[in-house]
């Protein structure tokens, strides 16, 4: 599963870009989304990668995001209750596993909102005009992204 974050804003982007982050539900800087490993994904993630971050999310970071991000329909928060009661999972942990290993959706969740709205970084960006590669933010974390969750939780 990909997490992708928007860490920049919608000004000076050309339409087809936008239209692209409108599709993945994108539409403000720091929002999350969880999206599966299919090459449909990933082609819109790639044609977006000078405004987003991206990577692989693992059962610990995805779980912390549920648990601290994760809201229902009415803005109500996700617990540990609401998943035992509507799935047939114990626990947002045994969840967010399922969901990594593609066993189960976000979508199993009943009025669970698909993005997740995070707090600008604790510390601050590397920078969001330069790639991973050349010390910013921007583009493929890979296994990193979790630490970039971590401190947008």
């Amino acid at each position: 599963m990909y997490a992708v974050v928007r860490l920049r804003g919608q000004v000076n982007v050309r339409y087809t870009i936008e239209d692209t982050m409108k599709m993945l539900r994108l539409h403000k800087v720091n929002h999350c989304v969880i999206l599966p490993e299919d090459p449909h994904f990933k082609g819109m993630v790639h044609k977006v990668k000078d405004y987003v971050a991206y990577g692989k999310v693992d059962a610990k970071a995805l779980a912390e995001l549920l648990e601290n991000r994760g809201r229902l329909e009415g803005g109500t928060r996700l617990t540990e209750e609401y998943v035992r009661e509507n799935t047939a999972y114990a626990s947002i942990q045994a969840f967010a596993e399922a969901i990594v290993e593609e066993k189960a959706s976000l979508k199993d969740i009943p009025g669970l909102k698909p993005v997740f709205r995070l707090h600008p970084p604790r510390k601050g960006h590397a920078g969001i005009k330069r790639t991973v590669q050349q010390g910013g933010v921007l583009g493929n974390h890979d296994e990193n992204i979790n630490m970039l969750l971590h401190k947008m939780r």
